[in-house]
């Protein structure tokens, strides 16, 4: 866990703590240290100076620093300064631009002018930069295909998940959020988005090759018809387009992050004595990623849940979701 992320000072989450000198971020550090805390979760407002004062002061109180790769931070600079996971791809798309510069000095981004600046090279020497360092990627790769394209999102048709949702997610926060999202975004084409979200996977499938190592997540439920749960199936599918084989995919959600936090030798394997929460499936998913959905059992700390008892539990979701 991570207590509160770190923030700039007009952050727009509530629950962050608000840095804006380095001060800030050195004491906002050793407090949550002193909280128990397992890590540092940072986002993207974070101020520049501050930022290395955080990172600084998270490895002097022996935590690790993870999450965004603030906007006036260079990715290369956020590697050097130990940062463990990149979320969201964040980073890597202004270091593959002869304009990163640019763009940590504030300048606006968008996806057709970081297509349109797009270098090669560019994008090779941090995806080597990345792989020596062993910096974990989590590219939430669902959740950025409804961002891009939200305006595309027919949600409401959306009958497997649907029930799901909370009755006022469905009646104002979703059709909101689609037009405050859509909103901020018609100054580039559909068609220039579609083929961002496409170059996101051609990156992901890049950084897969070089060796670099995913983690499976999906942010939910900040967006548009991303639900907990179900979100992470299609997580697992958007990194098979990506060109992962359904084992590499079912990996960024079981064995890695086992290794992710160092606890090999109690999670990630069906043995004996191991932790484990098991999903027992009708169909093989290392054929279909798809079947991870088609589940036949659970079995959820040391209770086996046969599928007429899930199918119990998943009323009282519905049951709980029109309330909501």
């Amino acid at each position: 866990m991570s207590g509160p992320m770190l923030d700039g000072a007009k952050s727009p989450y509530q629950a962050a703590i608000a840095i804006a000198t380095p001060a800030d971020g050195r004491r906002a550090v050793a407090m949550l240290k002193a909280r128990g805390v397992d890590f540092i979760k940072v986002q993207s407002f974070v101020p520049r100076a501050a930022y290395f004062a955080i990172a600084d002061e998270a490895k002097k109180q022996g935590l690790s620093l993870e999450g965004h790769v603030p906007d006036a931070v260079r990715a290369t600079e956020a590697v050097a300064a130990g940062q463990r996971t990149f979320e969201h791809l964040i980073g890597i798309f202004e270091a593959s631009s002869p304009d990163e510069d640019k763009y940590v000095s504030g300048s606006i981004k968008s996806p057709g002018r970081l297509l349109a600046t797009y270098a090669p090279a560019r994008e090779a020497a941090i995806i080597k930069r990345l792989a020596a360092a062993h910096v974990w990627q989590c590219p939430t790769l669902y959740w950025e295909r409804g961002q891009w394209l939200v305006d595309a999102l027919d949600w409401r048709a959306d009958s497997a998940g649907l029930p799901y949702a909370g009755r006022s997610w469905v009646t104002q926060r979703w059709p909101k959020s689609q037009q405050g999202i859509a909103r901020s975004m018609d100054y580039e084409p559909l068609a220039v988005r579609e083929k961002f979200v496409a170059h996101e996977l051609a990156i992901v499938r890049k950084l897969h090759a070089a060796g670099v190592p995913f983690l499976a997540g999906t942010d939910a439920p900040a967006g548009v018809d991303l639900l907990p749960g179900v979100s992470l199936h299609q997580e697992l599918q958007r990194f098979v387009a990506a060109g992962f084989t359904p084992l590499q995919a079912l990996q960024t959600a079981t064995l890695n992050p086992a290794r992710f936090y160092k606890r090999s030798r109690d999670l990630g394997a069906v043995l004996p004595g191991r932790l484990a929460d098991l999903l027992l499936l009708q169909a093989n998913p290392l054929a279909n990623i798809a079947n991870t959905r088609r589940i036949a059992g659970v079995v959820a700390d040391g209770r086996y849940f046969s599928r007429p008892a899930l199918d119990s539990l998943q009323a009282s979701l519905r049951q709980v979701a029109a309330g909501l």
